[in-house]
């Protein structure tokens, strides 16, 4: 499980747009707090942080022609098993940074890039 730097998204081929899709469908379900060594650092943040970082994945789907199921788009549902779901969410408002994980850096862009590579993928 990985979250691509938020600069490649724009740039990932359909079938690794689509796994991060389905990814992030999954944190935010019943992935939420389930220790990965690789995404670990998106549990130290708020839950629409990750919200955010959905959105621009689906905004990509979107502009490439796939339909998104519009319930994902409410911040509240967290997948068919757990419905819709507000406890997890600040009563305050959260200012939300580009990028929006700070250990999206050059460093973990050039990883990203270098595991693309190794599946076969240039960007």
């Amino acid at each position: 499980m990985r979250l691509w730097h938020q600069d490649l998204i724009i740039k990932l081929p359909s079938q690794q747009l689509l796994g991060q899709h389905r990814e992030l469908c999954a944190l935010r379900g019943l992935g939420w707090n389930k220790r990965h060594s690789v995404v670990d650092y998106v549990f130290e943040y708020p839950y629409e942080y990750l919200y955010a970082f959905h959105l621009l994945v689906m905004n990509e789907m979107e502009n490439r022609g796939y339909q998104v199921d519009e319930l994902w788009k409410n911040m509240c549902y967290r997948g068919k098993r757990i419905g819709f779901d507000t406890f997890l969410l600040n009563q305050g408002m959260v200012v939300i940074d580009r990028p929006i994980y700070q250990e999206h850096n050059d460093t973990y862009l050039q990883e990203c890039i270098d595991n693309l590579h190794r599946k076969g993928v240039d960007i």
